[in-house]
C-alpha cells in the first residue's frame, strides 16, 4: 500500500511541483490549500481539500477522514517587504497556522513532518558560503517566522517525539519541463520570472534592477539559484531519511554557485535570444550583497545532488512555462 502524504500549500509554486513528483513516484497525495496565493489549476494530481490552517476545524476534518504517513508544509506568506509592513499577517499565518497543523498532526498520531524553511533565517551572511552552522539572525518578520517554527520543531521533537526535516531553501527558480505547472505569483517579486515577463511584455521596459553598488564583482546582488524540481527531489529524499532517523534535522538546499543579477540577465538573453532592457533603481533595504549555500550536508546525508547545475538550464525551463502562457 502506497504511503499517503499531505501537502499543505500544494497549490503554490513549489508545493504543486512537489505534488506532481510525489504522484509520479507512487505516493498517494492530498493537497490542503486556502488558495489565497495558490492556484486551483496547479493541482492536477491527487485530491484537493480547500481549507485554512487558521481554522482548526478544517484541519480536524482532514485528519479525521484520512490517514497520513507524513506532512509536507509549504503554506507560508513569503514576501519580505509585506512582512515588514504587516508583520501580524506573517506571525498569524506562518507561526499560528503551523502550530495548528502540528497540533492536528499530534492528535491524529502523525509523527513525520517536512518543513519548507528559508535562507532568510541567516540574516546578513558572515561567510561567502553559508552552512547550517552559520548564526541565525533574521532581519525581517518573514525570516523570524520561519526561525520560530524551526525552534518549535526542535521543542516538539523533544517533548512529543515529532520527527522533522527543516529544509532551508535559497533561491527557487525554474519550472517543470512538462510545462504543466510553473511559477506564478501576484505580485511577482522573483528575478527570473520578472526578466521573462519583461521580454514577453509589449514595451520590454518594466524590468527594474535594484542596486549596482554592492561589494560584488559587477556591483549587483549575488544569489544561489536552485531548480524547483531539485528542491522537490530533496523533499523526497528527506521523506526517506525520516524513515531511518528520529528527531529534527536541518539542511541547506542550493547549488553552491552564486550568480549576480547581471549574470542572470545575460544568461536569460542567451535563452530568449534577444537583448533584455532594464532600469537601474536604488538598492532595497535589507538585501545582502551575497547569499550562497553550502549544501554538503544534504549531499552527504540525503544523497541529494542538484540535476540543474547551469543557470541557463534553469531559465530555459521557466521560459517554456512563460511562453506557454502559464496555466492557459
Amino acid at each position: 500500500m502506497s504511503k499517503h502524504i499531505l501537502v499543505c500549500g500544494g497549490a503554490g509554486y513549489i508545493g504543486s511541483h512537489m505534488v506532481k513528483m510525489l504522484a509520479e513516484n507512487g505516493f498517494n497525495v492530498s493537497t490542503f490549500d486556502n488558495l489565497s496565493t495558490g492556484h486551483r489549476d496547479a493541482v492536477k494530481w491527487g485530491d484537493f481539500i480547500q481549507g485554512d490552517l487558521l481554522n482548526p476545524a478544517d484541519l480536524a476534518s482532514v485528519f479525521a477522514t484520512r490517514h497520513f504517513d507524513a506532512v509536507m508544509h509549504f503554506s507560508a506568506r513569503s514576501l519580505v517587504g509585506e512582512s515588514v509592513q504587516n508583520p501580524a499577517l506573517y506571525y498569524m499565518n506562518n507561526v499560528t497556522g503551523t502550530l495548528n497543523l502540528l497540533e492536528a498532526m499530534r492528535t491524529a498520531g502523525v509523527s513525520n513532518f517536512i518543513f519548507s524553511s528559508t535562507a532568510a533565517v541567516y540574516g546578513y551572511p558572515e561567510a561567502n558560503l553559508i552552512d547550517e552552522n552559520h548564526q541565525t539572525r533574521p532581519i525581517n518578520p518573514y525570516g523570524q517566522t520561519k526561525l520560530m517554527v524551526e525552534n518549535i520543531l526542535q521543542d516538539y521533537a523533544i517533548a512529543y517525539r515529532l520527527n522533522s526535516v527543516r529544509l532551508r531553501y535559497f533561491n527557487a527558480a525554474g519550472a517543470d519541463e512538462s510545462g504543466e505547472i510553473g511559477e506564478l505569483h501576484n505580485p511577482e517579486t522573483h528575478l527570473i520570472p520578472n526578466i521573462l515577463k519583461s521580454v514577453l511584455s509589449e514595451n520590454n521596459s518594466n524590468l527594474k534592477i535594484f542596486g549596482d553598488d554592492y561589494a560584488t564583482p559587477d556591483g549587483t546582488c549575488v544569489r544561489d539559484y536552485i531548480h524547483v524540481n531539485d528542491l522537490c527531489d530533496a523533499h523526497l529524499k528527506a521523506l526517506d531519511f525520516l524513515t531511518q532517523q528520529q528527531g529534527t534535522h536541518v539542511f541547506n538546499l542550493g547549488n553552491g554557485n552564486g550568480f549576480s543579477v547581471m549574470e542572470v540577465i545575460k544568461a536569460a538573453e542567451k535563452v530568449v535570444k534577444r537583448t533584455i532592457d532594464f532600469e537601474m533603481d536604488e538598492k532595497r533595504a535589507g538585501d545582502p550583497a551575497m547569499l550562497v549555500a553550502k549544501s554538503d550536508k544534504a549531499r552527504q546525508l540525503l544523497d541529494w545532488q542538484p540535476g540543474y547545475e547551469s543557470l541557463e538550464s534553469i531559465i530555459s525551463s521557466a521560459w517554456k512555462w512563460h511562453q506557454k502562457g502559464c496555466f492557459n
